[in-house]
């Protein structure tokens, strides 16, 4: 895969408003660029950082030890920044990079799996999905906060069938770049969603059409025709036009939880990613501009009575054919874009 010319100076606009709208890192805070050479999307991204952060340490994960890699991180002082750019997931042992930097107070940009970005139109895709533009995250991330947060109820509405949440939701959390309020800077790139659950799980009832959902190689699959899941109180209780890959989903979870629940309801903002403008990597199109659920019961956002954390090990993301969502009595969403 070679990108085109125009991929690299798109990569550095970015890069540079993630820098300094949504991280807002400034000299003289050091910054430390922590990258491997494994694939084009990886050199791509390497060099837009290298354009944007001169004074920059650049360590190729690759040819250095890991002792090395991590006296690098003990050198760095609060407010510092690291970007991690991995063709795949760098491992440093039992250290859980993100999470040991974040307790140094360190910011934190985070690139994974770009190796699963398949081909150059997926490598482009990922690259316009890096735009920040902070008057859409912020204005319409918290705008849907505040609806969720006072609804008492909502409604999915997709390929004519309708699925309801009657017990209102759970205090929405935003990934949208604005960490001003926060007590950890970054995270995983590209960003974009709201997200919440149930507050009675139980009360989600109705059916949803699924338009492409995460297979058990964490790759985007899109059935040729949607798969139409019956929810009853909060649970799976049967599908309509499903595939053998989508069974082998639900039987996994089946056979390790007993059941399928549904918990989060994701609202995707990322413009950059359609249900036709798709990436392989489940984990990067989950912004996707639309409806996202996860099927199994886990979420560590939010702690259910019925659901014992140590049982939970599913979440599966499944994006619906969504035509409006409804909160109370607005719709905040219809033809593909919000409309708060």
């Amino acid at each position: 895969m070679t990108l085109p010319d125009t991929a690299l100076p798109t990569a550095e606009i970015n890069v540079r408003d993630i820098l300094t709208l949504a991280i807002e890192y400034r000299p003289p805070h050091a910054a430390l660029v922590v990258w491997d050479g494994q694939c084009d999307l990886s050199l791509a991204l390497t060099e837009a950082y290298r354009r944007c952060l001169p004074g920059a340490v650049f360590m190729d994960f690759d040819s250095v030890a890991a002792d090395a890699v991590r006296a690098e991180f003990a050198r760095l002082a609060p407010g510092d920044l690291v970007v991690l750019i991995q063709s795949t997931s760098f491992r440093l042992d039992a250290f859980r990079i993100r999470v040991e930097l974040f307790k140094l107070g360190l910011k934190v940009i985070e690139h994974p799996h770009l190796s699963r970005m398949l081909g150059t139109a997926e490598a482009l895709l990922y690259i316009d999905a890096l735009a920040y533009d902070p008057a859409y995250f912020r204005g319409v991330g918290n705008a849907l906060k505040a609806r969720i947060d006072k609804a008492q109820s909502g409604v999915i509405a997709s390929g004519g069938e309708r699925l309801v949440f009657a017990a209102g939701f759970e205090s929405a959390k935003l990934n949208v770049g604005d960490y001003r309020a926060m007590h950890n800077v970054g995270g995983q790139f590209p960003i974009g969603e709201v997200f919440t659950e149930s507050l009675d799980l139980e009360a989600v009832n109705g059916r949803v059409c699924i338009a492409l959902f995460g297979d058990t190689s964490f790759a985007v699959n899109k059935p040729a025709h949607p798969i139409t899941l019956d929810i009853t109180q909060g649970r799976v209780s049967g599908v309509i036009d499903s595939t053998p890959e989508f069974d082998r989903v639900l039987a996994n979870i089946r056979a390790d939880e007993g059941e399928v629940w549904l918990r989060e309801l994701g609202l995707g903002l990322n413009r950059a990613f359609t249900q036709d403008r798709t990436v392989s990597d489940i984990g990067t199109f989950e912004r996707m501009c639309g409806i996202h659920f996860s099927l199994g019961a886990k979420h560590g956002s939010y702690t259910k009575p019925n659901i014992r954390r140590a049982d939970a090990k599913y979440h599966v993301d499944v994006f619906a054919a969504t035509d409006t969502v409804t909160l109370d009595d607005e719709v905040v969403y219809r033809d593909g874009v919000w409309v708060v």
